[in-house]
């Protein structure tokens, strides 16, 4: 919110309902001046009478002119209060804060970005103002001069002509600098409403969680799903693998199983501990490096292999079961 703009429409409201009721204005206050010179020679009434009667018709007088302006200069102030500020209403600004009254948070407001364009904004204004006066009242005073040969009405109708002009020059001085203030303003919210790194990675931990314990928990959850698949290994009839890097322990029981199961996959390291887990509980161990690759790149863990590489286990499987058949013969 630019309380430059603020300021300024409440000097454009104030002066066009002076501007517009110039006229009563002047009969208001001509009558109450002609109450004032009627009471000097009342000496028949007391003084009290007279003090209490003209009060009573200053009073109303003051209220009808300067009640309006100061009137109309709030409703003005509040309009444009509420217009840049879409109708918000907050307390916020009103409740106690202990740190208003810190000498320390006072010195670094004093030496803040805001507290320096604000003077800056200050010195600018003011040296706009006494610029356009000068200029104002220089030109009257060379016009002055005219004043001898005219009468009163023509005179005083001049000086109007003056004050409005230089009014109007304060005016739209002012609104240029009221609109650059709205557009700092603007940015400057803008700018305190950016969240830093750090608060950023905060939000980050609350809405996600932190990366770390996420982390550890994906380690752990990799790690039981490790284990519940070597745990398998030696329920397999055999085992694929690529000499070092790639090994799939599969299963086919033709009473339940449609088609071959993959029971473990793994490479590197993990490929090398189904190979010594299917070898500890004598299971057929069957190198064949292009059957190995396929079976772990198109396969998931506890699904039947794809139809394109049935032909390809089936020899497997035929070869494994013909030589169980043998050795269970020479037994």
């Amino acid at each position: 919110m630019s309380r430059d703009a603020v300021a300024v429409v409440s000097l454009l409201g104030t002066f066009a309902t002076l501007w517009m009721l110039t006229t009563t204005y002047a009969r208001q206050l001509a009558g109450f001046m002609t109450t004032c010179i009627g009471a000097v020679g009342e000496e028949a009434r007391g003084m009290d009478s007279i003090s209490t009667e003209l009060g009573v018709s200053g009073f109303i007088v003051v209220a009808r002119t300067v009640g309006l302006l100061a009137a109309v200069a709030i409703l003005c102030a509040v309009a444009a209060t509420f217009a840049q500020t879409r109708f918000l209403v907050s307390g916020e600004s009103i409740k106690p804060k202990f740190s208003r009254i810190n000498p320390l948070q006072g010195f670094k407001r004093l030496f803040s970005l805001k507290s320096v364009v604000e003077t800056l904004k200050g010195i600018l204004k003011i040296t706009l103002l006494l610029v356009i006066i000068y200029v104002s009242i220089r030109d009257m005073f060379l016009e002055s001069s005219r004043y001898l040969y005219t009468d009163l009405t023509t005179a005083c109708a001049h000086l109007v002509d003056v004050a409005v002009s230089m009014v109007i020059r304060i005016a739209i001085a002012f609104v240029a600098l009221a609109a650059l203030d709205f557009l700092y303003q603007w940015w400057d919210y803008e700018r305190q409403m950016k969240m830093s790194k750090q608060e950023v990675k905060e939000e980050y931990k609350q809405m996600e969680g932190d990366p770390q314990v996420k982390g550890k928990i994906k380690e752990l959850q990799r790690r039981r799903a490790q284990s519940r698949m070597m745990q398998q290994v030696p329920g397999a009839d055999v085992v694929i693998r690529n000499p070092t890097h790639f090994a799939v322990a599969l299963r086919y029981k033709p009473e339940r199983d449609n088609a071959p199961i993959v029971l473990a996959k793994g490479q590197d390291s993990i490929a090398m501990r189904i190979v010594s887990i299917a070898e500890e509980n004598k299971i057929a161990v069957i190198e064949n490096v292009p059957l190995a690759r396929a079976l772990y790149a198109q396969t998931d863990l506890n699904m039947e292999i794809p139809p394109e590489l049935y032909g390809a286990v089936a020899e497997v499987l035929v070869y494994i079961f013909h030589i169980n058949e043998k050795q269970q013969i020479v037994k």
